[in-house]
């Protein structure tokens, strides 16, 4: 199946699959858009709204009963395309919020938060949705649901909703006029005890990034 093919109008848009992969080539085209750099004022609240958009087709693909594969054997696609450059330009763009803690298990005890980047997880995510889109777009329907459903679970899942909880406590931050803590060099190298626990996300003040990221504060005056 091709890219041409891909939104051909004989297809069902009520089939689970045709709506999954709708939904992933969205999010896999809106996001490289943003990597483009065109537009960094909007680049933040754009995510939350692509990361939360895609963890509804996450969520569907949980729900979803076991997807068996047809073949015992993944069929081979060849070398997985380079994120590298993707990831370097969301982190130039992130810049100032690419950097947060993230807890990797909620219901393991005691499991200290550690660094991560925004920049990293969409790269991975990316590269998680790509595999299975390389099955759908050869027409292994039955291969790329199963891939985009096992990688949620093992992968994928976990780091988008990591992801959204950052993106939506940036947009929260400024939005409710309430500053974020300064780094002071914390970066993903380093481990986190607990006296960096109320690390939020980012390296410079809320108020310096609103501007920068065209979020506006909507808290009310005290």
């Amino acid at each position: 199946m091709s890219d041409a093919t891909l939104h051909d109008t004989t297809q069902n848009p009520d089939d689970f699959a045709v709506q999954i992969a709708d939904q992933i080539e969205s999010f896999l085209v809106a996001t490289m858009e943003v990597a483009k750099g065109d537009e960094p004022d909007s680049a933040v609240p754009f995510l939350l709204l692509e990361v939360s958009q895609l963890l509804l087709a996450g969520g569907r693909l949980g729900a979803h009963e076991d997807i068996v594969p047809e073949e015992r054997y993944e069929p081979d696609l060849g070398p997985e395309p380079d994120v590298d450059e993707l990831r370097e330009n969301l982190a130039r763009i992130l810049d100032p919020v690419d950097v947060y803690s993230e807890v990797f298990d909620p219901y393991e005890p005691r499991k200290a938060p550690v660094p991560a980047r925004i920049s990293d997880d969409l790269a991975g995510v990316i590269t998680d949705l790509r595999h299975g889109m390389a099955h759908y777009r050869a027409g292994r329907t039955t291969e790329a649901l199963w891939w985009w459903q096992f990688s949620y679970f093992s992968s994928w899942g976990s780091t988008a909703s990591a992801t959204l909880r950052a993106l939506q406590s940036v947009v929260a931050h400024v939005r409710l006029n309430q500053p974020l803590e300064e780094l002071d060099g914390l970066d993903t190298d380093q481990a986190m005890g607990d006296e960096t626990l109320e690390f939020e996300a980012g390296r410079v003040m809320a108020e310096e990034i609103a501007g920068p990221l065209g979020i506006t504060g909507t808290g009310r005056p005290s």
